[in-house]
């Protein structure tokens, strides 16, 4: 179920599917629940209430989630910069190496944000892994002969540089639990067979029966497609990166 989140598109289309169908079976039972349907009519008015809060529960989960990517885009953005221009701070050459380095680094963070494909998203992961390798070495072996106050804003700026890219990357990993979206359709399933169980039997249904559908499967297609980083049209972009990498440009 994890990996069918990554598409939005397909998510609403199988919900769109599912919720109807949950409209009809209740429908063809509807003369059934003749008896109770007073009572019905309450039971699906306060389920239709608690619909409507899990779905606006999920949602801010979701736009929560959404805002802590682009914190963390900015952040990255920021200690790279910093970093930038503190490698005056070492000797000259270690400080032209570290430069390019981190413009190199720049590049792959910016691909990080940008690919969707996974092939592409594995090597640029190894690339970072490599170039926070070589970026701690070059660093620490700049400041080893002079280890003062002003060097080690240097090592010290490095460092936020490594983290922040952590941070980003849990961030993109932190997704809204499995556990929510079942939730979520437990009760639309639920819902809509109440939605037919209510209905007068001998009454056209006509385009009614898929209303209550489309509007919860529009509800998880905007969730959905803000929720997955890389999936969908609402995704974080690395605007303060390419930003970055622009004023960088020897």
């Amino acid at each position: 179920m994890a990996s069918l989140l990554n598409y939005p598109l397909v998510v609403f289309a199988l919900s769109f599917v599912v919720l109807s169908a949950a409209v009809k079976t209740g429908a063809r039972f509807a003369d059934r629940a003749e008896a109770v349907r007073d009572d019905l009519s309450v039971v699906l008015a306060a389920t239709l209430t608690l619909l409507g809060l899990i779905v606006g529960f999920t949602f801010s989960m979701a736009v929560s989630r959404y805002d802590q990517r682009k914190l963390y885009e900015e952040e990255e953005a920021n200690a790279i910069g910093t970093e930038y221009v503190r490698s005056d701070l070492v000797p000259a050459s270690d400080g032209e190496t570290i430069r390019k380095l981190l413009r190199d680094y720049l590049d792959q963070r910016i691909l990080f944000y940008e690919t969707r494909d996974q092939d592409a998203l594995r090597r640029s992961s190894a690339s970072t892994a490599q170039l926070q390798t070589d970026l701690w070495v070059a660093v620490t072996r700049a400041t080893a002969s002079a280890q003062t106050p002003v060097t080690a804003l240097a090592v010290s700026g490095m460092n936020d540089v490594l983290n922040s890219q952590g941070y980003s990357q849990a961030a993109w990993l932190n997704r809204i639990p499995v556990a929510a979206w079942g939730l979520l359709a437990v009760i639309a399933v639920c819902a809509n067979v109440m939605l037919g169980l209510s209905w007068h039997r001998g009454r056209a249904m006509g385009l009614l029966i898929g209303i209550l559908p489309a509007m919860v499967s529009a509800a998880v297609l905007l969730i959905a497609d803000i929720d997955a980083p890389r999936g969908g049209v609402i995704h974080v972009r690395a605007v303060n990166l390419v930003s970055l990498a622009a004023s960088l440009r020897p």
